[in-house]
């Protein structure tokens, strides 16, 4: 571990590569535009770029544990508020995990629209790089008002991605998206307004903006409310989630990306901007208002996952794990102590590992097998053993078992439980037998069951979820596929089961499950993760 330096001690140093971390996909967006007629040349662009930005961005890590701040200052946005983005610990964290998952995704989306011949590939490529720009915005922007731009901006370069099926389905996903989206920023620019208001600058201080801690705890509590519901939309907590499910219907490849990497993950990271580096997590507690924030957290976590034991639909069912996953987070940051915080803070990489695995898996199931459901997986894993393999030890990661990444992360979100009191442990351990409970369908249809003698699916049926089929991309049938009750052919070689272009992202993020659950700190993410712990709490990191 670094020697951690004060906040006022942290050195600000002139640099162009935040900058140039947020800009390159964006410039890249145009210049696929321009690549339509030349497919190979317009891939190959996409996925150099990709190298490139998660290279920028690591070239910024060994200065942010040193204690320096690189920072891009591009002057003034409006009065009292800087255009500028710095690398600091919390969004290097944010922004190593979203700029190395871009990589995979972009080799995995190759593989993925080729076997589906998909229509609209430039666009998809396009909104793609710039979705991935609006990201590193959000991760090094200096104060809230930058953020919001981005965060915005995001949304605008994804809802061509979720309703790229332009389907009747598709588009609905899509507005709605749009609505939520829109409403949760507006909210949140309300909140930063109050705070600009209250304490006369939205720009993030590590442990607090000074000026919020003798603020009127009226006006300082109508912020947090604010800010705290406007970034919780995009983190889908409970009752604003209803988007994500149904935002399933874009291509799997978005689906990963607005789980794992970019959308739902700027949510939960705006929630953390706002209890370490808002309001601090002092002056939190002293609001009263984070113990509300951990009811609703619990709770989604409960209710998220009651609702993907209703789901056959695979990809829906990772939806409702993704809103539960998610509030681990948001719980974690809401209980204020170092260990909590720093459990919420390694579960961003580690849940986004696993999930990116999950959704990998499923979208090579849909593109060799059209499999969507977990009704239609008996026997899958004879015809796709690795791809299932992965799917299995993704989904022990999301249970959080050890060796896995999931481990890692709830184990220091338990030792938090143990601080705060018996109830938030006992939520832990259901929730965990949860994740198993409606994942084990899922494993036991593909190795252990089979046509003669599968069970039901899903667990649980009623009026609140499940049922629903074939939502990616809304275009598949029966008879298509041959997956009505067939038992499914092994194939001769572990190679044939679905392309290297997709097959190699898998194992690539299923080693990133492996290594972040066996050897975390050889990531750099744990050290990141502890000197922002440290830095927000003056407690001890991991």
């Amino acid at each position: 571990m670094n020697e951690v330096l004060p906040l006022s001690a942290a050195a600000a140093v002139d640099s162009w590569r935040p900058f140039a971390a947020v800009l390159v996909t964006g410039v890249a967006a145009l210049l696929i535009m321009g690549l339509g007629r030349w497919p190979n040349l317009r891939e190959g662009v996409t996925v150099v770029v990709a190298v490139l930005k998660f290279g920028l961005v690591a070239s910024l890590v060994p200065a942010v544990l040193d204690g320096q701040r690189p920072t891009t200052d591009l002057g003034t946005l409006v009065p009292g508020v800087e255009f500028a983005f710095q690398a600091d610990p919390l969004g290097t964290v944010f922004a190593l995990v979203a700029s190395g998952l871009y990589v995979v995704t972009a080799v995995y989306s190759v593989g993925y629209m080729r076997g589906l011949s998909a229509d609209e590939q430039t666009r998809f490529f396009a909104g793609l790089a710039a979705s991935l720009s609006a990201t590193m915005g959000v991760a090094f922007a200096t104060n809230l008002l930058v953020l919001l731009v981005f965060y915005e901006l995001l949304t605008v370069a994804t809802y061509p991605l979720v309703a790229h099926d332009e389907s009747k389905n598709a588009r609905e996903a899509g507005y709605k998206y749009l609505v939520y989206a829109f409403s949760g920023g507006v909210v949140a620019l309300a909140g930063t307004l109050v705070v600009f208001w209250a304490a006369g600058t939205v720009t993030f201080d590590s442990g607090g903006i000074a000026g919020l801690a003798g603020a009127d705890p009226t006006i300082a509590r109508t912020a947090f409310a604010l800010l705290v519901v406007g970034f919780g939309v995009k983190a889908a907590v409970m009752p604003l989630h209803s988007w994500l499910p149904s935002a399933m219907v874009a291509p799997t490849p978005i689906s990963g990306l607005l789980h794992a990497v970019a959308v739902v993950k700027s949510g939960v990271f705006g929630i953390a901007r706002t209890v370490l580096d808002v309001f601090g997590p002092a002056t939190a507690e002293a609001l009263g208002l984070a113990v509300l924030l951990a009811v609703a957290a619990g709770a989604t976590i409960l209710l998220a996952s009651l609702l993907a034991l209703r789901q056959d639909n695979i990809k829906r069912l990772l939806a409702y794990s993704t809103i539960a996953q998610l509030s681990y987070i948001v719980l974690g940051v809401a209980l204020l102590t170092p260990a909590a915080i720093t459990g919420a803070l390694l579960h961003l990489p580690a849940h986004a590992f696993a999930k990116l695995t999950l959704f990998f898996c499923a979208g090579a199931l849909h593109v060799e097998l059209h499999v969507d459901d977990v009704s239609d997986a008996v026997g899958v894993g004879t015809r796709m053993p690795v791809t299932m393999g992965a799917f299995a030890l993704a989904s022990a990661s999301m249970a959080g078992i050890p060796l896995f990444a999931g481990f890692t992360s709830k184990w220091h979100l338990l030792q938090g439980g143990f601080e705060v009191g018996a109830i938030v442990v006992a939520l832990f351990v259901v929730s965990g037998v949860l994740n198993v409970a409606y994942f084990w369908p899922v494993v036991s249809a593909a190795f252990f069951e089979t046509p003669e003698t599968a069970d039901p699916k899903p667990l649980i049926e009623g009026p609140f979820g499940g049922g629903e089929r074939g939502t990616d991309g809304g275009g598949w049938t029966d008879g298509d596929g041959g997956t009505d009750g067939e038992q499914f052919q092994r194939v001769e070689s572990w190679t044939d089961e679905t392309s290297l272009l997709m097959l190699a992202p898998i194992l690539a993020t299923l080693a990133l499950v492996l290594v972040f659950g066996i050897v975390p700190w050889a990531t750099g993410l744990y050290d990141l993760v502890g000197l922002a712990v440290e830095l927000s709490t003056g407690g001890d990191g991991p």
